[in-house]
């Protein structure tokens, strides 16, 4: 697996944040680092050197300045991600040790009597200071030690799906914030070759507020300065248009390409990861990359019950009836932007008349009824098995009974947190009556 791969959840991809050049690098230099496919505990810390930042395009005269200064605004920053109880805002950051060669020479200066420094020393020591921080550091070229916040570790660890990975080399020389956020954007729908964005979401991910208020400035600065630079510098060939509604210029439509210089290489180096192979727009079945139409939806309606039972991690409402639930689905199904969340689709698309519906969708109610099979008598004492830890854990009023702070409800964080705790911390759930998920 490519050690400059980048993983992160599509949230993060729209979400609202403002960061420099430099504090992007410093990002996805981090990340870079991270394992892919496992868990990433609390406290984990990630070192960047200075060969890490000159990678990404850092002027090597000032890289370990550059490294520090990023480091300070970005214990700073936050993100905000929307949920459906409002915007969640958090820190990127939980803690940075900015490594300095003079560090002790100035805490000598600081404290010149020896019995003042040993005071000092102890004090560290006595409140396991450096423990807890992991103060050392096997290498010269490192200029910093950083650990990501409790909040996002859940957006870029661990991820099994809804997530987009980038190389860094695809961005090295990225010279404007706005040609990383946009390229980004772009990989998130590398399956279809284009995205469509509304300007208020474009403004919102971009956290532009009052800036650049005219769309001719918006486009100039904003969306041509990214264009170009991602044309320039990055492995793709990127086009756009505009969109109206009305005089009114209310969104933006970003084309992109693999360049034919470098197809061959992202054919050979794909392989070596977990990421799928370029998909080639030319044979990707109309409706992913145009949105479903009526006749698509009608043909879907008949297998509604399973689609929806195929789908209920879109569902807000948990109780919501399959009629309303498909009902509130067709915008989305015609949409091309949210039309790959679906699951299934082309499963159910692909049925003709008479034909069963496919197999997961169909196991679906069986796994419940012996899911309540298995949990019918449920000991709190003795504790649950797996298969009651997952019957729970996914089961809609459960999730919506046991919110979970900064989690939505249904998501797979509040799944692995829900499991979690009723495998471990079973006593949490004292006053839980598990029977009553069984009707």
């Amino acid at each position: 697996m490519s050690k400059n791969l980048v993983v992160m959840h599509n949230d993060i991809v729209t979400s609202a944040y403002n960061l420099s050049v430099n504090e992007q690098r410093l990002i996805l230099c981090a990340l870079a680092k991270m394992p892919k496919c496992v868990p990433v505990e609390k406290n984990t810390a990630f070192y960047v050197t200075r060969d890490d930042f000159i990678a990404m395009g850092a002027s090597s005269d000032q890289v370990a300045r550059e490294i520090r200064a990023a480091t300070k605004e970005l214990m700073r920053r936050t993100i905000a991600v929307p949920t459906n109880s409002g915007v969640f805002e958090f820190q990127w950051l939980k803690q940075v040790l900015r490594y300095d060669k003079l560090a002790e020479e100035k805490l000598r200066e600081r404290y010149p009597d020896q019995k003042d420094y040993n005071q000092y020393m102890s004090g560290l020591i006595k409140y396991n200071f450096f423990d807890s921080i992991g103060i050392g550091k096997d290498d010269d070229n490192i200029i910093t030690r950083i650990v990501f916040s409790d909040e996002i570790l859940p957006l870029i660890s661990d991820l099994k799906e809804y997530f987009v990975q980038i190389f860094l080399e695809d961005m090295a020389h990225f010279g404007s914030i706005y040609s990383f956020r946009i390229y980004k954007l772009l990989m998130r729908y590398k399956s279809t070759g284009f995205v469509r964005i509304s300007l208020q979401d474009l403004r919102f991910m971009l956290v532009l507020n009052d800036k650049y208020p005219k769309t001719a400035d918006l486009k100039r600065w904003v969306i041509e300065t990214a264009v170009n630079e991602i044309n320039e510098k990055s492995p793709y060939q990127v086009t756009y248009e505009m969109l109206k509604a009305g005089r009114k210029h209310t969104g933006v439509e970003i084309k992109f390409k693999p360049k034919k210089s470098v197809s061959k290489e992202t054919t050979k180096r794909n392989p070596t990861t977990f990421d799928h192979p370029p998909i080639n727009t030319e044979k990707t079945p109309s409706w992913q990359r145009k949105g479903l139409s009526d006749a698509q939806i009608k043909k879907l309606a008949i297998y509604k019950d399973q689609f929806v039972e195929a789908n209920t991690h879109l569902l807000r409402d948990k109780n919501i009836s399959y009629y309303d639930a498909f009902e509130g689905f067709k915008d989305q199904l015609r949409d091309p932007e949210h039309v790959g969340k679906f699951h299934m689709l082309a499963e159910f698309l692909a049925l003709k008349k008479g034909d069963e519906s496919p197999e997961v969708a169909k196991k679906s109610a069986q796994s419940k009824k012996k899911a309540s099979k298995a949990t019918a008598e449920v000991s709190k004492k003795q504790g649950l098995t797996a298969e009651q830890i997952d019957f729970f854990a996914t089961h809609p009023q459960f999730q919506m009974d046991h919110p979970v702070k900064g989690y939505e409800i249904g998501s797979e964080a509040q799944i692995s947190y829900l499991k979690l705790g009723l495998g471990s911390r079973l006593r949490e759930y004292h006053e839980t009556d598990f029977k009553k998920y069984l009707k």
